[in-house]
């Protein structure tokens, strides 16, 4: 395949472009595309909590998980795995902004509960980055994780990739509708 021509080949493409001309530049100048602008790529924590006059709900846990990422256990890892990679789609979501703990924590349990009924998989609750809060601790987020953590039908959750929310949002997968009412029913 890379063999290199013959000098009967070479004659033959001398003869086939001879009288031609090479093509002249072209009088326009094509600009660079803009440099997009520099965004860093982990955001240091905050290490100073929130602070509010309300005490955290009873049983709620505030502290959030390390990494934001929740497997129930006796699951395969790979179930984690696909929900980071988007396998399932997205189904319904919800947004806490504006929302107050106890609010929250009342809007996100109907939501599971509808989400469930209505056969969704994989939902999406957005609970925002706490860039407004004390300190800069997003409170929602934190309670939100943990409560959902202790919910039997949430199969796991992740942080939502930086499109769709980042660490403002987190995906959660539910159990199937059928699964879940069974439960209820034994």
């Amino acid at each position: 395949m890379n063999e290199k021509p013959t000098p009967d080949e070479i004659a033959d493409f001398h003869r086939a472009i001879q009288g031609t001309r090479p093509l002249r530049a072209p009088d326009r100048v094509v600009p660079e595309r803009p440099k997009p602008s520099p965004r860093p790529r982990r955001r240091e924590p905050d290490t100073e909590p929130a602070v509010e006059s309300v005490g955290d709900p009873p049983g709620i846990d505030r502290a959030p998980s390390d990494s934001g990422n929740f497997l129930r256990v006796g699951l395969h890892r790979n179930t984690l795995r696909d929900l980071k990679r988007g396998r399932w789609i997205i189904q319904n979501h919800i947004d806490l902004h504006g929302l107050n703990r106890s609010d929250a924590l009342d809007a996100v349990a109907s939501f599971i509960a509808e989400s469930i009924a209505a056969g969704k998989r994989c939902v999406r609750i957005v609970h925002g980055r706490g860039k407004g809060s004390p300190g800069g601790y997003g409170v929602l987020r934190g309670l939100v994780q943990s409560w959902l953590a202790q919910q039997a039908n949430v199969l796991a959750f992740c942080s939502a990739p930086p499109s769709d929310g980042g660490d403002g949002a987190v995906w959660v997968l539910l159990k199937s509708g059928r699964t879940a009412a069974a439960r209820r029913t034994v």
